[in-house]
């Protein structure tokens, strides 16, 4: 019930899209797949569908390979596309019965299925009308619904919070960590709380590679022992702001304006005690100064700059 990527390339003319790439998700675990856009996120995603073919390398899903055995990868995966492609002029069980029949459902054990899954997702009270008269996340929704829908082992979910209000998010949220509680779930997002409330490991892609592939926890504790951030405010502007560069260990300096400075030092290094000791022996007026937390988006940013 893995997902298994060695040695991906997929290659458009003479951009590499995806370059020599390798990962695996294990059944039960919730991957994050970040990466800005274009990256190629959507493209590893695609092939590990049976979407795209891959230029070289192999991925696997559920012991098929995507090359040699591509209907049974199929039925392997539940696929929720970043574009959700919906009949708009279908009703919500219509469609999702539809969408059943391609995976051979039927009778008795399809409607009890679908009747499960309109529950799971929230989609009760809009399960009647046409999916065109839905708002872009209940649309979602219905995407969601129809990759739950034939109870697959592997769930590769594109983008899958995209357009929902924060009531929502947090109902999604709890159907994807349900989900992942049997199955082997790889979802990309823009969203940094989404990964940090249900994944346990992320992956992040730049231009086609690998940056970072470890548990959450791992890559905080990995970006703390690098450097130390701190935002210093003074009453006013500093007449000489390298003073501050010039302590020592600073690393970057940065001046925010309003009498603010950003400053990056060694983890090492006791940038408040050094910055308020300055202050004290300049007669500087320090009102403010705060360390940032090394955050997902913070190291999202670093690793993709």
């Amino acid at each position: 019930m893995s997902i298994r990527v060695e040695n991906l390339i997929k290659e458009y003319g003479a951009q590499k899209a995806v370059n020599d790439i390798s990962l695996t998700v294990r059944p039960g675990e919730i991957v994050g797949f970040l990466g800005p856009n274009g990256a190629g996120k959507s493209t590893t995603m695609k092939i590990a569908t049976g979407y795209l073919l891959p230029t070289d390398g192999t991925i696997e899903v559920n012991g098929f390979d995507v090359r040699t055995s591509p209907m049974d990868v199929r039925r392997s995966v539940g696929y929720l596309p970043e574009h959700n492609p919906l009949y708009l002029d279908m009703y919500v069980t219509e469609f999702l019965r539809f969408a059943g029949a391609l995976h051979g459902l039927g009778g008795r054990d399809l409607s009890g299925r679908i009747a499960e899954i309109i529950e799971r997702v929230g989609l009760g009270r809009e399960q009647h009308k046409r999916i065109g008269q839905l708002s872009k996340g209940y649309r979602q929704r219905v995407g969601l619904a129809q990759a739950l829908l034939h109870n697959p082992p592997v769930l590769i979910l594109d983008e899958p919070t995209t357009g929902l209000d924060p009531n929502q998010l947090a109902e999604i949220r709890e159907v994807i960590r349900e989900a992942g509680r049997d199955k082997t779930v790889l979802f990309s997002t823009h969203i940094m709380q989404e990964v940090e409330a249900i994944c346990d490991r992320v992956v992040i892609i730049n231009r086609g590679q690998i940056v970072a592939d470890s548990p959450l926890n791992q890559l905080r504790a990995s970006a703390a022992a690098s450097d130390v951030v701190v935002v210093a405010e003074f009453a006013d502007e500093l007449a000489n702001p390298d003073l501050l560069r010039a302590l020592p260990g600073v690393q970057q300096f940065e001046p925010l304006g309003s009498g603010q400075y950003r400053i990056a030092a060694n983890a090492s290094v006791d940038l408040r005690a050094a910055i308020f000791r300055l202050a004290a022996d300049q007669q500087l007026t320090l009102v403010g100064l705060r360390q940032q937390e090394n955050s997902l988006e913070g190291i999202f940013k670093e690793l993709t700059k």
